[in-house]
């Protein structure tokens, strides 16, 4: 099974997210309908990268890995800041 990451931006905020799922169309309308309750005051959300996985491990560990990269700039060179 495919497993995704994604760094979505926020269009009104311009602040990030970075998640994993199996169904990026469904998480997405999930983030944009106000699903994920930290997320509300930054909808409408984009997707600006999204990486795919064959296994959850994999897209676990990586998502791990760009959070980590938060604000420096291996994450400014993923989001091409």
């Amino acid at each position: 099974m495919e497993y995704f990451v994604y760094i979505l931006r926020s269009k009104k905020t311009g602040k990030h997210y970075v998640g994993y799922t199996k169904n990026l169309a469904k998480r997405l309308k999930e983030h944009n309908s106000g699903y994920t309750k930290s997320l509300v005051k930054h909808i409408p959300l984009e997707i600006i990268r999204k990486e795919s996985y064959d296994s959850y491990k994999e897209a676990r560990r990586r998502e791990l890995q760009i959070k980590r990269y938060k604000s420096g700039e291996a994450f400014k060179k993923l989001v091409n800041l």
